[in-house]
């Protein structure tokens, strides 16, 4: 499952980009509520892309979309300003779920 298919129904995408470059270029010009973002992205990380989003003031919420089942990844991810961490194994369960809790300000992440 594609993580804009799961969210589809409820959301509406406005971007959907493939590098961390185009992530910060497309977030600067559409202004988005929330930003699903993977940790390995071509270019920049995303935890880089995090990074640069709060030092520009974007006042989106921030869901990490990972392979990584890793502790030290998720105190990047939070220390990079992400409320959300999904693993991709529990992308269909987790996302929406991710993505509401950090719409409400609130912190979510995957069970590994």
């Amino acid at each position: 499952m594609h993580e804009a298919d799961a969210l589809s129904l409820e959301y509406e995408i406005v971007a959907s980009v493939t590098s961390g470059a185009a992530a910060l270029e497309a977030a600067a010009r559409l202004n988005p509520d929330a930003v699903v973002l993977d940790i390995s992205m071509p270019g920049m990380t995303g935890l880089d892309v995090a990074e640069e989003l709060r030092k520009a003031d974007s006042k989106a919420a921030i869901v990490f979309l990972t392979v990584h089942e890793d502790e030290e990844f998720v105190r990047a991810a939070t220390a990079a300003g992400g409320l959300g961490y999904v693993v991709k194994s529990q992308l269909a369960i987790d996302l929406k779920r991710a993505l509401e809790a950090a719409l409400a300000g609130r912190p979510f992440r995957s069970r590994f």
